[in-house]
């Protein structure tokens, strides 16, 4: 068997690179962004939307799944993949964050995490090794280890003491693994102390895992903050596994983070955004709901060659919208969808043609002169 994750290429001018990481349903090229499917879908979208969007890769939750249908019932119905019906790679969460947006409902022990179902309110204990079962039964392509999310801002010995949990736990997950077949990734915290992310970055080094991620960003603190802690962590994991910056972002946060080095990503914005009636754009964002594009006969982005885009216009979008069209979430969606997927696509193309920077500096112009235009 060769190497789960190959380095094809860097871009001269900095950190980014292309690269292929090998999973049991196919390769995925990165730098890459993965939809959120939460709960065995991904919102008002089939698997075949996702495709002609150019989904690689699509993520689940193991809390999600754990309390509903339950990842017995899925395992007796041939796992995550035959449920669902993609036949494309799919990536698990552990279900820490999860767990830590349950507030008052949750507490961390050594053992795990008790906290009670949001579903009937039932006590549940999840555990590295449970986190682990819950994940091999699904068939994940890519399975991540148990961990504790660290809040912002926090006490720093309240954040050392749940980053060394967090190592504890990840080496617990590792010994819990039984199929050999699946990637396990470790999850780096260290809430926002440099020192506290290079001792957990280095922690799961030792232990050992088929890729890391980076793990308690996008939590409220600062987007300069964000930025220090992908450029403090990334250096320290080994150029032969794929870095993973979880639950991040905006288009511009792909950007910036790529030229930090990040191969993977993954975040609800495109398709909560649609739901919300917010959509991107190659020149910006804009919302379907204002007055403006009530008689708008012209696509949502010229640029777009989307399902929705080719077929139907902003005033029509509009209309469905306001309505409270169930089609209006469904066509919303493929388009953000879609946007960030080609996003990623055009940054890969970008850094094969060693001019990164320029493409960089490009994509921000066309927005500042969008403004400038508007002023």
């Amino acid at each position: 068997m060769g190497p789960i994750f190959e380095e094809l290429f860097m871009d001269p001018s900095g950190l980014a690179r292309l690269g292929r990481l090998h999973t049991c349903h196919g390769a995925i090229d990165t730098p890459c962004f993965m939809p959120v499917g939460t709960q065995a879908a991904v919102k008002a979208l089939s698997p075949e939307d996702l495709k002609e969007c150019g989904a690689q890769i699509i993520l689940g939750n193991t809390y999600h799944l754990y309390l509903r249908p339950g990842h017995r019932l899925i395992e007796e119905l041939g796992g995550l993949h035959s449920f669902m019906s993609w036949d494309r790679p799919i990536l698990t969460d552990s279900g820490g964050f999860q767990v830590f947006s349950l507030a008052g409902f949750r507490k961390i022990e050594e053992e795990g995490a008790v906290f009670r179902s949001h579903i009937d309110g039932s006590y549940r204990r999840l555990t590295p090794e449970l986190a682990i079962e819950i994940q091999e039964a699904l068939g994940s392509d890519i399975m991540m280890c148990l961990d504790t999310c660290i809040p912002y801002p926090v006490d720093e010995k309240d954040a050392a003491e749940a980053t060394a949990l967090t190592s504890r736990w990840a080496a617990r997950c590792k010994a819990a693994k039984r199929r050999k077949e699946l990637h396990l990734f470790g999850i780096i915290q260290g809430g926002m102390s440099r020192q506290l992310r290079q001792k957990s970055a280095e922690d799961l080094i030792e232990i050992g895992f088929n890729g890391y991620a980076l793990g308690g960003l996008s939590v409220g603190e600062p987007k300069e903050m964000l930025f220090e802690m992908v450029e403090t962590t990334r250096p320290l994991i080994p150029k032969r596994h794929p870095v993973y910056l979880m639950g991040v972002g905006a288009p511009e946060d792909l950007v910036e983070c790529v030229s930090r080095g990040i191969d993977m990503f993954d975040c609800v914005m495109p398709t909560r955004n649609a739901r919300n009636g917010m959509l991107f754009t190659s020149s910006g964002r804009i919302v379907i709901k204002n007055a403006c594009f009530q008689r708008d006969p012209g696509p949502i982005d010229p640029c777009c060659g989307c399902y929705a885009c080719r077929n139907y216009s902003r005033a029509y979008l509009r209309h469905l919208f306001m309505a409270k069209e169930l089609l209006a979430y469904r066509l919303l969606s493929i388009h953000n969808i879609h946007y960030y997927l080609s996003l990623m696509k055009e940054i890969r193309g970008a850094i094969k043609k060693g001019c990164l920077e320029a493409w960089r500096q490009a994509f921000y112009r066309k927005r500042e002169e969008l403004c400038s235009g508007h002023q």
